[in-house]
């Protein structure tokens, strides 16, 4: 099990138990079984509008697996990462900071969630 902290000034921080590796469980559906507004349209990594900070609790760095090809495309396009930077953490083997909630699977690490 893993524990999620979303976090957003406008709301009081929720920590919530995710199942890790079930390879179903998104960010995003996690956020809506638990009632918490993270904001999002296409819920299919397009729109970007489920963009969110994740940084791990414990410091291990470890945050979810690799980007997939649709995070990269609309992380480019709205400015957060960069064609080198997307290339840099391939080489070490690095997950972003910036994520979709809409494709990040949770992993079994403690994580804080900005959105």
């Amino acid at each position: 099990m893993a524990l999620v902290t979303f976090s957003n000034p406008e709301y009081k921080d929720k920590t919530v138990y995710a199942v890790a590796g079930s390879h179903t469980e998104t960010l995003l559906k996690l956020a809506k079984e638990h009632k918490i507004p993270v904001h999002h349209d296409c819920q299919d990594g397009e729109c970007g509008n489920c963009l969110v900070r994740v940084t791990s609790v414990d410091n291990k760095a470890r945050m979810g697996y690799h980007l997939t090809e649709k995070e990269q495309t609309v992380l480019r396009h709205l400015g957060k990462l960069t064609k080198d930077q997307i290339d840099q953490l391939a080489v070490d083997d690095m997950p972003s900071e910036w994520r979709l909630a809409c494709q990040m699977i949770v992993r079994d690490e403690d994580i804080l969630v900005e959105y």
